[in-house]
């Protein structure tokens, strides 16, 4: 029987994708301001869904609107101050990536499930990760795909 090799990855939501692309690709851009048509046909986001991620992300002051013809989306905040894991807190919420693997309500080092250790490690590296990092860390890194 012949094993495949299997990879092994955290996932992001699609909303937490969409809005890390938003972000890094204003961040990388030489404009100073971003329609929602220009996000739309350049990082491929349906229209409502992008809309709603800006929503988002505009309460929580990482960007803001800008009405008018010219107008559209800036920086509301320093990029250093706006880290990944206050953008998925903004735009889903950090729970997912905070609890147990395997979905129980009550995994704890207490009540541990049988992943529970192993997957902590990795889990509180990740978290660390996430929390660490922000979006001006995305800047100029040779980015091919947003």
């Amino acid at each position: 029987m012949h094993l495949q090799n299997r990879e092994s990855k955290m996932r992001l939501s699609k909303t937490s994708e969409y809005a890390l692309r938003v972000l890094s690709f204003m961040i990388n851009s030489d404009l100073q301001v971003f329609s929602a048509k220009l996000l739309v046909e350049s990082l491929n986001v349906p229209d409502k869904y992008l809309r709603r991620i800006m929503t988002d992300m505009s309460k929580y002051g990482f960007i803001k609107s800008i009405q008018g013809r010219e107008g559209g989306y800036v920086f509301a905040k320093n990029a250093n101050r706006i880290f990944i894991s206050d953008v998925i807190d903004a735009v889903e919420g950090m729970d997912r990536y905070r609890g147990c693997i395997l979905g129980f309500d009550r995994c704890s080092d207490e009540h541990p499930c049988s992943l529970h250790k192993r997957y902590s490690e990795v889990r509180d590296k990740s978290i660390e990760f996430l929390n660490t990092t922000s979006i001006a860390t995305l800047k100029d890194q040779e980015v091919l795909k947003f």
